[in-house]
């Protein structure tokens, strides 16, 4: 009952005096460090444990950042679409030098070995409708084997 009384009057009378006078620490009242449970030197190395981890976090997730932008600026080279400032950026504030993941890479290095297979002859035939590679080997051949053969009949040759 003493308590309460003491709270409502003592916070009153605080708020009327404006906080003038002594500062008095109620039972209520207590340092961080108290209220977990800690010593003032294992309240600061936790906090700087924290500040710690929380700069470790930010630098993981600014390379995640620069790795995305290095793969949006790949497809915009290959595309020939225009640069991104926001990308570049992100490259450079992580250190301009970000090596993608290996399972990002895999899927570059795939995307441009397909990307080679259709810039190449046989690549752009297969492109083309109604058109069986297949029979077009078969009929090649067939024409050198005849050619060989014909060469070898000839007296001249």
């Amino acid at each position: 009952m003493a308590f309460m009384v003491k709270s409502m009057v003592g916070g009153q009378l605080k708020n009327l005096t404006g906080g003038l006078g002594g500062e008095e620490k109620s039972e209520g009242e207590k340092t961080p460090a108290e209220a977990q449970g800690m010593t003032r030197e294992e309240y600061e190395e936790y906090q700087r444990q924290l500040v710690e981890e929380k700069m470790e976090r930010d630098a993981q997730f600014a390379q995640r950042k620069a790795e995305r932008a290095t793969v949006r600026s790949h497809f915009r080279d290959k595309y020939r679409l225009p640069k991104n400032e926001t990308d570049d950026n992100q490259i450079q504030l992580v250190g301009g030098d970000v090596e993608l993941p290996k399972e990002l890479a895999k899927m570059i290095e795939q995307d441009n070995e397909e990307e080679e297979e259709k810039n190449s002859v046989i690549g752009q035939l297969s492109n083309i409708q109604n058109l069986d590679l297949d029979s077009l080997k078969d009929k090649a051949s067939a024409t050198l084997e005849d050619l060989k053969q014909s060469a070898e009949k000839c007296a001249v040759m």
